[in-house]
């Protein structure tokens, strides 16, 4: 019995240690903890460095950090502090908490701890240094500022410390591409006054001639229609042995002048049909009788397959041109009337009336 008493004791022991262990595992565990760290370590007298913080903890704990107004450590001024950068993963938080600090004194500073609160405790982080330099200054320059130190001149002579006066402004050079806008404006503005200038001289164009922009020239349908038959003429078609397609073409170009001289649809007509209208527009009979020729001698042509005589294709043609001739528009009639009109005019303001002259030559 004494035995196994003397093995349950150290069981019991184990246990509870392994129970201690534990506890404190998960407490170690949700607690907070941060880390300090300085980049770069090393500046020069009124460089910047950037002292991160990073806190890792669970993530329903809030973090406060602490706000430097002037100084972490006497001689490391605060610039600026940066909003924390957070992130959550596995219900673990952790936070960059960033300063931007300088220095203006050449030294190896030492920060012990920045310490920050999470709602429960006060959590301190680990010490960092931070190295601050100064300018390497001349054998010269360093035996002037002895001289100072000692009284040994009344002046000071800046070109002697190395300090020359703050360069004024460089002129930036000449980039043409910088002032590109200005020629986009310009040509913005001459295509304007393009654009205005071109509206009044078509308004004024308008006023003048009737018209913005000049209508193409039309020839009368005589014209055309005798430019078809010199066409045609000029083909030969007929001594081809293509009397068909000869007769086709002119009666064609007879039926477009036709509707275009007279209004009739000779197109959609048969030449009976024409013919009657024909005697309705013009008083000229061999007109109507030349007409009548062609159309009599198509009709065999196309639909009976009559070969004509050389001679009737030549009469054909030849009557053609009498009927475009012998109906198209009359040529403008130039006046003679104004000249004569001017000199009666100039004869009446010298005083001699056609009377008084014809009274003197008797």
């Amino acid at each position: 019995m004494i035995r196994k008493k003397l093995h349950i004791i150290p069981i019991r022991r184990a246990a509870a240690v392994a129970l201690c262990l534990i506890s404190i595992t998960s407490l170690v565990a949700q607690k907070a903890t941060v880390q300090a760290t300085v980049q770069p370590t090393e500046i020069m007298i009124g460089e910047q460095a950037l002292i991160n913080l990073k806190v890792i903890t669970p993530k329903d704990k809030v973090i406060h950090f602490p706000v430097y107004e002037k100084e972490i450590v006497p001689g490391i001024e605060v610039i600026t502090m940066l909003p924390p950068d957070t992130t959550v993963e596995n219900n673990v938080m952790t936070l960059n908490f960033k300063y931007v600090v300088t220095s203006f004194d050449s030294t190896l500073y030492h920060i012990p701890h920045i310490p920050f609160f999470d709602g429960t405790d006060t959590i301190y982080s680990n010490s960092f240094g931070l190295k601050v330099t100064s300018p390497e200054l001349s054998d010269s320059t360093l035996a002037y500022l002895e001289k100072i130190n000692k009284g040994e001149t009344d002046s000071i002579d800046f070109r002697q410390l190395q300090l020359n006066d703050i360069k004024s402004v460089r002129k930036a050079p000449f980039v043409w591409t910088d002032y590109l806008w200005i020629l986009w404006i310009l040509l913005g503005v001459l295509l304007v006054l393009g654009l205005i200038g071109f509206i009044i001289y078509l308004v004024l164009k308008k006023k003048k001639k009737g018209y913005f922009f000049k209508p193409p020239e039309v020839l009368p349908a005589h014209v055309r229609a005798l430019n078809e038959l010199d066409k045609l003429k000029a083909e030969k078609i007929w001594q081809q042995g293509r009397e068909k397609d000869f007769y086709t073409r002119l009666t064609d170009v007879l039926r477009i002048y036709i509707y275009e001289r007279e209004g009739i649809n000779a197109m959609e007509m048969t030449s009976g049909e024409i013919l009657n209208e024909i005697r309705k527009t013009t008083d000229v009979e061999s007109a109507y009788e030349n007409l009548k020729q062609i159309l009599s001698t198509s009709d065999l042509v196309k639909f009976a397959k009559y070969k004509p005589y050389p001679d009737e294709n030549d009469l054909s043609l030849v009557n053609a041109y009498f009927f475009v001739n012998q109906t198209r528009e009359p040529d403008p009639v130039v006046r003679e009337e104004e000249p004569e009109r001017e000199r009666e005019t100039g004869r009446m303001g010298d005083g001699k009336s056609p009377e008084n002259s014809n009274k003197k030559s008797k």
